[in-house]
């Protein structure tokens, strides 16, 4: 009987050969007959966008790497989106914003959210080294290490102020028409995410409680606690102060809207990929019936609205200050299979009374307006204009 060892042998030999051709054709698709070529990329877009590239890639003058390619390809499209909510993380900056999140990394002490030009500082806090390198509310982070933010999403600037601890960061900031640059040491920071003191409103106590984000799982658990400190000591009404709140988790905003409300929606979820859903509140309020009034200002955004607009929706809160930032939608960080990730716009959320605060598809809108306008003055450091309006509005209805 004839052997098959020389069949085998070839078999052997084109296999590898068969997987090599494979690979590039995958790769290189405007090589492959439409009907295969079409089942690989899908429709037509698919196809042209990975047939432009693949030409790029082979005949430009000089060479570019595919995954460069890629990168530029995704953040041209989501730019193209007009969104500055949405934006796409390359593997490198998805990582420093896991490890930021992941509390991983230290960093200087800011509270900030994005602008044109790069990150405003919102907050800054107190014995951190933002503090002591002179960074104040209300600068404009530009760039950081001499290289420009502008353009670059919030996550990844953000994660790349931090980094480990006892490490330098250089901040270039506009302060009104000044550019100074703030040499930064980096510390752990554990930022304090609730401050709460007893005051007085017509001469009786009330408790005024500020939180700087929701962005923290244990949210709830400090705000629950100083009320219940609060309520030991006998207060007769709570000023819950979102200033400079930019928003974060919506589980933690249902939670906390749950400690003034005891039944009821708090906000609905509706987007064209993601199934609409009412958060309704979770019973047994904490603060019971307690007057209460909510501070706000432009920089109340997010999960803040959404707490401050379901109390002033129920009628259950006053809310002074100034106007809200009108954020009226939300986003999900979608990770890619490069390592990369996209954090995008999924859909919108809507209050009690179906009042959407955004405004034209992305845009910010109107925001909340509050019943009581109170703005505070920054020239006046020691003295809180807005709290003390707060205060006396909570003390008409004591």
């Amino acid at each position: 009987m004839p052997s098959r060892l020389p069949k085998l042998s070839i078999v052997l030999v084109a296999l590898p050969t068969m997987l090599a051709l494979g690979i590039w054709l995958g790769g290189h698709p405007r090589w492959l007959p439409d009907p295969i070529a079409d089942v690989l990329l899908g429709d037509d877009s698919a196809r042209v966008v990975s047939e432009g590239l693949d030409l790029v890639e082979d005949r430009y003058y000089r060479s570019i790497d595919a995954s460069t390619l890629a990168n530029s390809a995704l953040n041209g499209a989501l730019k193209k989106l007009d969104d500055r909510f949405s934006a796409y993380l390359t593997p490198g900056q998805y990582g420093l914003f896991r490890q930021s999140v992941n509390n991983s990394f230290s960093g200087v002490g800011l509270g900030i959210r994005g602008v044109a030009r790069g990150l405003r500082v919102q907050i800054v806090y107190p014995m951190s080294p933002a503090r002591r390198a002179d960074i104040r509310a209300g600068d404009i982070i530009t760039a950081l290490n001499g290289t420009s933010i502008k353009g670059v999403p919030v996550e990844a600037a953000t994660a790349r102020i931090k980094g480990p601890a006892h490490t330098e960061v250089t901040l270039t900031v506009l302060r009104g028409r000044r550019q100074l640059s703030k040499r930064v040491t980096r510390e752990r920071i554990d930022t304090p995410i609730v401050a709460s003191e007893i005051r007085r409103a017509n001469k009786r106590p009330v408790v005024h409680i500020a939180l700087s984000t929701f962005a923290a799982d244990t949210a709830d658990d400090q705000v629950a606690a100083a009320i219940r400190r609060a309520k030991r000591r006998n207060v007769k009404g709570i000023v819950l102060d979102l200033r400079n709140n930019g928003g974060g988790l919506i589980t933690q905003a249902q939670k906390i809207a749950s400690m003034f409300l005891p039944d009821g929606a708090i906000v609905t979820t509706r987007g064209r990929a993601v199934a609409q859903r009412t958060l309704r509140a979770l019973g047994q309020p904490i603060a019971g019936t307690l007057p209460t009034v909510v501070l706000v200002n432009g920089d109340t955004a997010s999960a803040s609205e959404i707490v401050a607009g379901a109390l002033q929706d129920r009628k259950r809160a006053l809310l002074v200050g100034t106007r809200t930032f009108g954020k009226g939608v939300f986003q999900e960080v979608l990770p890619l299979s490069n390592g990369g990730a996209l954090d995008i716009t999924v859909g919108q959320y809507f209050l009690p009374s179906g009042r959407n605060l955004g405004g034209a598809g992305t845009k910010p809108g109107s925001g909340l307006k509050p019943e009581v306008r109170a703005r505070d003055n920054p020239m006046t450091p020691h003295r809180d204009e807005a709290l003390a309006k707060a205060l006396d509005t909570l003390a008409k209805q004591l």
